[in-house]
């Protein structure tokens, strides 16, 4: 049976980890650098000949390509150094102590890779390599160290954005296209596995638009480049030497690679940055209906030809698709004069969509053929929370506390973790420089109450701020982070300030 692994190392770990077995997803956590054709390919930036060597490339991006040490809490109540708040298959990659024992208490620490994007600090890294740390240092080549902010996170992808500070420009890498890859042309990925400093491996890309039911919106490239535990977050290369992927998980029976590595598209990687960038959360296109392939028996009930499309199992109330008239029993297969293939083309294409455009969809309903026209909607997992409903987030003076929620549905809670009894609401994204940076707030806290009062929703958060801010006191939020409580007093920032 195929077992995914996610590929973290614990620094404690480093010794033990080759003789582990992989469970689960393995994600790659890199000390990173650049492997690259000195040649100009002949047809493409991503074809070439077969090279002489890769040399030239990692010489000149292997400087933009870091290592990441990630401390975190010791949950309370573990044993023996397991994380169950990790996803399944990650708690064997952390706690192991040198000799053998795992610490009964005292922090963690896991070592990844990630790689600079611009000359100012943004860097790249897989959302496991750094969920749950409480403090995070960036490591460059030339073994500078530097402390991490977190600008946000987006689970659904495995994408985090960090920033660091420095007085001099710093080394880094350009995007480029992963759309423009093709299946044998060559790849190379550059990393820290199990804790050896920076590799460099090379394959060609085996495959596109591989599922590996990872999160909901799988578009992985495949790659037979040797990725192993310690790649996660690592850039992959085209022969150009542009990123092309973030290195983020393998398949492994044994815990080693057996030449199936899979990475994020740059096409995927590069929007999601860009929107951690400028907002802390990542916005996305929302039709709000549940759906499910066609398979041969229900489309012989239906009395429809063929099995392409998207069958509507369900529709949110006040979503577009009400708003649009769709309803269950309708099977949409076009959208946008792009016909849909099935549930995960749609869910992908939607996703993309700019929030507030009108796109026309057709449906096959009663054995007919309805044309609708639906406008896109913001995905409830993208919220910024402002001081008052309606408010202007840009509006001078106006308090914010600088944050992404996200309501505790059944796949958030599996993804950080969560007990089953928590509520409250989860911070996905953290302004730099917002009010809850400062105060100390970051991805993965929930917030289960505000001002003394048990918060579930947004709503409710709002009402907090806005009573904080005309009452010009800080805000007192009761936050679950690693496994325990903390409060956190958060002093509201205006735009005038």
């Amino acid at each position: 049976m195929r077992r995914f692994s996610k590929t973290t190392i614990s620094r404690q770990a480093r010794p033990l980890i080759a003789t582990a077995t992989a469970i689960g997803l393995v994600l790659a956590v890199p000390m990173t650098g650049i492997a690259q054709q000195d040649t100009a390919p002949a047809s493409s930036a991503a074809t070439a000949a077969a090279p002489v060597s890769f040399a030239g490339i990692v010489k000149e991006k292997l400087p933009a390509v870091v290592g990441i040490i990630t401390t975190m809490p010791q949950p309370q109540g573990a044993q023996g150094g397991t994380m169950p708040q990790l996803p399944p298959g990650l708690g064997d990659l952390f706690g192991a102590p040198r000799g053998g024992q795992a610490p009964e208490s005292g922090p963690l620490q896991a070592l990844g890779s990630g790689f600079i994007i611009s000359g100012d600090g943004y860097v790249v890294t897989n959302n496991h390599v750094i969920e749950q740390a409480s403090a995070i240092e960036v490591v460059l080549e030339d073994e500078r160290r530097f402390d991490a902010v977190l600008v946000g996170t987006d689970p659904a992808t495995d994408i985090a954005l960090l920033k660091i500070e420095s007085d001099e420009e710093l080394p880094h890498v350009e995007w480029g296209a992963s759309d423009d890859l093709e299946i044998g042309d060559w790849t190379i990925a550059i990393g820290n596995p199990f804790g050896l400093g920076g590799t460099v491996t090379a394959g060609i890309l085996s495959a596109r638009s591989r599922n590996i039911n990872a999160g909901p919106y799988d578009d992985f490239l495949q790659t037979d480049a040797a990725i192993n535990r310690g790649n996660s977050g690592g850039p992959l290369f085209n022969a150009a030497g542009d990123v092309v992927g973030v290195n983020t998980a393998i398949v492994s029976p044994s815990g080693g690679s057996v030449g199936i590595g899979f990475a994020v598209p740059s096409a995927v990687a590069q929007r999601i940055v860009a929107d951690l960038q400028d907002d802390g959360a990542v916005e996305r296109g929302w039709l709000g209906v549940g759906i499910q392939p066609v398979s041969e028996d229900i489309a012989s009930a239906l009395e429809i030809d063929g099995t392409d499309g998207a069958l509507v199992t369900s529709v949110t109330r006040d979503s577009p698709a009400e708003k649009a008239g769709l309803a269950p029993g309708d099977v949409i297969v076009d959208m946008d004069g792009a016909p849909v293939d099935g549930p995960r083309a749609l869910s992908l294409a939607v996703a993309d969509l700019e929030v507030g455009t009108s796109v026309p969809l057709t449906v096959l309903r009663d054995g007919k053929t309805e044309e609708l026209s639906v406008e896109i909607g913001l995905h409830p997992s993208y919220s910024l929370a402002e001081a008052e409903d309606g408010a202007d987030p840009a509006a001078p003076g106006t308090p914010q506390l600088g944050v992404a929620i996200a309501p505790l549905d059944a796949s958030l809670r599996a993804r950080l973790g969560l007990p089953e009894e928590l509520s409250g609401i989860a911070i996905t994204g953290v302004q730099p420089d917002s009010a809850a940076a400062k105060a100390g707030l970051r991805p993965g806290d929930v917030i289960t109450a505000a001002a003394g009062e048990d918060v579930s929703d947004l709503e409710a958060l709002r009402g907090a701020v806005a009573e904080a801010a005309d009452k010009e006191t800080p805000l007192l939020l009761r936050v679950y982070r690693g496994g325990g409580y903390t409060f956190v007093a958060v002093k509201l920032i205006g735009d005038d300030e």
